[in-house]
């Protein structure tokens, strides 16, 4: 994989591994004419219960048939509810045998766990895949935002960037070819900067974030690759 121009196709990255992760769990099965039946299935209960129906379906843009299938898939492979970030990362390893994912998987995991609790419920899955399958641009470039600003505190720096940046190249391992050098990440965080640190100040706000974003057609471009998977 050629990792020129990687500081922003990161941001698409997120959505297509993402999109794997979740059907490795089982939770993005088609939709199946039982689901599609008019029976009033509703969230049914265990170990953590989700919340209502309604409430979710008002939280996120899928139909209650769609929520009915995407919680049979989770609750087959998560019985308990929750997935610690040790299955998480597990699992997220399997698509990057050739590297190290489990850094990148720990700033996935945290974007996604909103409230701190150290594992993800299903509520967590169907927000972030609503934000990442059917909002807009604005919300997915927020989401992926977030997940650059490690310690949330609105800005992005380059100390944050490049451990971001890092945790990409280990990612990858050898499928990087040519072999990066050592100074690739750190180089890869310059240009970012140039791109997106508009006024020069050494961070970057999510104001710029979201206009270099969007005057990128590649970027653009990928937001809507995965608006009809489910």
């Amino acid at each position: 994989m050629a990792m020129q121009g990687m500081e922003l196709c990161a941001v698409a990255v997120v959505i297509l591994l993402f999109i794997a992760v979740l059907k490795q769990f089982g939770i993005l099965e088609p939709i199946s004419a039982e689901d599609s039946s008019d029976g009033d299935l509703e969230l049914s209960a265990v170990r953590h219960q989700p919340e209502g129906l309604e409430q979710l379906q008002a939280q996120t843009k899928f139909t209650k048939k769609e929520l009915q299938s995407l919680y049979r898939g989770f609750k087959s492979e998560c019985p308990s509810g929750r997935v610690d970030e040790e299955t998480f990362t597990l699992i997220y390893a399997q698509f990057f045998p050739q590297g190290d994912a489990s850094a990148y998987a720990h700033f996935l995991f945290t974007a996604f766990d909103a409230d701190g609790s150290g594992a993800l419920c299903f509520e967590d899955f169907v927000v972030g895949l609503s934000i990442l399958l059917r909002g807009t641009v604005q919300e997915k470039l927020n989401w992926a935002f977030n997940l650059y600003d490690i310690n949330k505190d609105g800005f992005i720096t380059k100390e944050e960037m490049l451990e971001i940046m890092k945790s990409i190249y280990d990612m990858m391992g050898r499928c990087t070819l040519p072999a990066p050098r050592d100074s690739a990440p750190a180089e890869h965080v310059e240009l970012f900067f140039q791109k997106m640190d508009r006024n020069g100040d050494g961070v970057v706000t999510f104001e710029e974030f979201l206009e270099t974003c969007q005057q990128d057609e590649d970027i653009m471009s990928s937001m809507q690759i995965f608006e009809n998977t489910i």
